[in-house]
């Protein structure tokens, strides 16, 4: 009995002994400590897959560069003028309602413009920066606010501001949208979104990657309605290495406001900046005086 009781005890003893020695944590578990599991979290680290939206990204990325290789490359990336002839129509409801305006244009990047329009070219407008004036035989005038608006507008969103000087801002944004049809050509549909949610979408050739069409968004401050601004490119023509689009057709909402046909064209020729300088020295709102 005695040996029996001795024996219990001694069962005992060792039951308590394993109770009391420390368990292995979690921590220090073979699975998480292992060479080869801190080699594959350092991969994956290293390595992390690409995102749907990183692949699209590149994928219009390579698009625009290939429109600017279509465009000349470095020649057109380069271009700091150009003079323009040609002839202009403008539309009324999606009509012709003229039988066309002989023009000269003369730009200086990246933000001057003179045109001067019939025979004589005695009818001139101007805009630097965000002016503009009108010149004609009554004088120097400031054009009306909504032309400037309008040119101010377009120029911003022009495929020499938006591939030139977007693309290079940080924070830009690029989107492909999928193939498309544009003017009954293939096309691949690209957007491009600045930081400040302003935005154009480009129409490119499928084969040439040249733009076909143009277009983009803004919202008018007075009756705060969206309006779609177009631009259509076709007989693109070789000049000086750089790819020149012989006919340009604009419209709004849909609706064709202007065409122009160009006759020859000019580049890097040395415009000199008198050519965009202007004086006003009269005023169309103005009273005529009294005599």
């Amino acid at each position: 009995m005695k040996s029996f009781v001795i024996a219990m005890l001694l069962v005992v003893c060792v039951v308590a002994a394993a109770a009391q020695a420390p368990q292995p944590s979690a921590s220090s578990t073979p699975s998480a400590t292992s060479p080869s599991g801190a080699q594959s979290s350092e991969s994956s680290a290293a390595n992390p897959a690409q995102t749907p939206q990183d692949a699209n990204a590149q994928k219009a990325r390579a698009l625009l560069d290939q429109c600017i290789q279509g465009l000349g490359g470095q020649a057109w990336l380069n271009l700091q003028d150009m003079e323009q002839q040609g002839r202009a129509y403008s539309y009324f409801q999606g009509q012709p309602n003229s039988l066309g305006t002989l023009f000269w244009r003369f730009w200086k990047y990246p933000d001057k413009d003179r045109i001067e329009l019939t025979k004589q070219r005695d009818v001139v407008f101007i805009d630097v920066g965000d002016k503009g004036y009108e010149i004609t035989y009554k004088g120097t005038a400031a054009q009306e606010p909504e032309q400037v608006d309008d040119y101010n507008r377009r120029h911003r969103h022009s495929l020499e501001i938006v591939l030139r000087q977007w693309l290079n801002q940080p924070g830009v944004a690029l989107f492909y949208d999928g193939p498309a049809v544009a003017e009954q050509k293939p096309a691949d549909q690209v957007s491009i979104f600045t930081a400040d949610n302003d935005a154009v979408t480009l129409f490119l050739d499928s084969h040439t990657h040249l733009p076909i069409k143009k277009t983009f968004e803004w919202r008018d401050p007075t009756d705060r309605l969206k309006n779609v601004e177009g631009e259509i490119f076709d007989n693109w023509r070789l000049v000086q290495g750089v790819m020149t689009p012989f006919s340009i057709l604009r419209s709004h909402n849909g609706d064709t406001n202007n065409q122009r046909f160009i006759t020859g064209v000019r580049y890097n020729v040395g415009i000199a900046d008198s050519m965009f300088q202007a004086t006003i020295t009269s005023d169309p709102n103005k009273p005529p005086k009294r005599r």
